[in-house]
């Protein structure tokens, strides 16, 4: 694996994880984000669980490309669907800002991937 898949792999699987802890934990800007698309806020634990999983899938792609390539995929999907849910509800573009960036980090990780 090229040293640049190697870095942005760990540190997407950083951000991923980060971001999954931040929901676990609550942290009230990130429920009002999350609740404000429509996500209820008693099934947040499901988006850090699906973030935790990506992180893992990335790190062990490490190892086992294939499953890291699949944890791209996957982590791109998504952060392009949080896009879509804020322009969806034509909310401010720094609402989408955040997963906008990781959607496009995921996608430099595939890139260096293949």
């Amino acid at each position: 694996m090229q040293t640049a898949a190697v870095v942005l792999s760990l540190l997407l699987a950083v951000a991923l994880a980060g971001s999954a802890v931040a929901k676990l934990v609550r942290v009230p800007a990130v429920v009002a984000s999350i609740t404000g698309v429509g996500w209820p806020a008693d099934r947040i634990w499901v988006l850090a669980v699906v973030e935790l999983v990506g992180a893992l899938g990335l790190l062990v792609g490490l190892a086992a490309p294939g499953i890291g390539l699949a944890a791209a995929v996957g982590a791109t999907l998504y952060f392009l669907a949080a896009v879509v849910s804020h322009v969806r509800l034509r909310q401010s573009p720094a609402q989408a800002s955040v997963p906008l960036l990781l959607a496009v980090a995921t996608t430099a990780v595939l890139a260096a991937t293949l």
